[in-house]
């Protein structure tokens, strides 16, 4: 009688609130299991949001797999052959050669995923008063893809992926001005972190507006990838990310969300005033009032760590200290 024995798994998938499953291999996998990815299990997408909105409780884990996933589709839709016009082409030579596609594809999800891994305890709320000079989130973020876990990673991929490229797409030419970027890196770093059709942002507009339980940050964002193109700059005719005329409502819409969710959850004048605070605890509670930047103290730092500190919560195991401007945070003063 014949046996079923288990097959091994090359694909794997998880569930996601907003975009259903996402998909990943298993060297893909290995990445998601680093230190580095899952860190952000326990680093907060929105800070002490979750004091205003209950349920915005999610995490920067969820958020970068998601990001992976669209960036994705960003990918396969604009260099569909049908999509890529002849100057296109011409202007971006590697659209048209399939080995350098399926590496630029590898390294523009790992890029995505890994885009935020540099990101402090409490994400955004206190990253400039609390960094040293010329420190912020990105250039941690570069030293966690150049680190030697990572590059053993993206060494043993398939095909191997050069960690420079890999730094290139996840923060951008903006944050990364002493690299040489050329067209086509800068387009692909676009789809992750562009300031206007980036995957980071649409996948935070809609994650966010799910877990905060709002309508403000959605969007007909199915709509808005269908239609994004490689297209001329009408500024200085490079090629860049743009959208087909009939994607224009869509994209109005992304902006209308990305305004609304603002006024409404990011700038809530309560949640303003928590980060105030937190900023106030953070100065008082880090040696020095800074973060630490180096790679085994930045792994090592996450919400949690923080939030043992907070009256009745703190652990005198690991803390013999109390921090009085905590207070504000179970007083709920504002």
């Amino acid at each position: 009688m014949p046996t079923h024995g288990k097959v091994p798994k090359h694909e794997h998938e998880v569930r996601d609130p907003v975009h259903t499953f996402i998909h990943f291999d298993s060297d893909e996998r290995k990445v998601i299991d680093s230190r580095p990815l899952q860190r952000l299990r326990h680093i907060h997408q929105l800070a002490l949001t979750y004091l205003i909105y209950p349920s915005a409780t999610h995490k920067r884990f969820e958020h970068s797999i998601g990001v992976m996933d669209l960036a994705t589709k960003i990918f396969d839709i604009v260099i569909r052959e049908q999509n890529v016009s002849e100057d296109v082409k011409k202007a971006l030579p590697e659209i048209t050669q399939p080995k350098k596609l399926m590496y630029w594809r590898s390294a523009l999800r790992m890029a995505a995923l890994c885009h935020d891994t540099g990101h402090l305890p409490f994400s955004h709320a206190a990253e400039e008063k609390l960094l040293p000079a010329g420190w912020d989130h990105e250039r941690i973020t570069r030293e966690v893809i150049l680190s030697d876990e990572m590059s053993s990673i993206w060494k043993g991929m398939t095909p191997p992926l050069r960690p420079e490229d890999v730094v290139k797409l996840a923060v951008g030419p903006r944050k990364a001005s002493d690299l040489k970027f050329s067209n086509w890196e800068a387009i692909l770093s676009e789809m992750i972190v562009g300031d206007t059709f980036g995957a980071d942002r649409i996948d935070y507009l809609l994650r966010d507006s799910h877990h905060a339980g709002v309508s403000y940050g959605r969007f007909d964002h199915h709509r808005l990838l269908e239609t994004l193109r490689i297209l001329p700059s009408p500024t200085s005719g490079e090629p860049a990310l743009g959208v087909e005329l009939g994607g224009i409502q869509s994209a109005e819409a992304l902006l209308i969300a990305r305004y609304l969710i603002y006024s409404q959850v990011y700038l809530h004048h309560v949640r303003r005033i928590y980060d105030i605070h937190l900023c106030d605890f953070l100065t008082e509670w880090l040696n020095g009032g800074k973060f630490a930047t180096d790679l085994p103290s930045h792994l090592a730092m996450t919400d949690k760590r923080g939030e043992r500190c907070l009256p009745g919560r703190c652990l005198r195991l690991f803390e013999t200290r109390t921090y009085p401007r905590s207070e504000a945070f179970i007083s709920r003063t504002f």
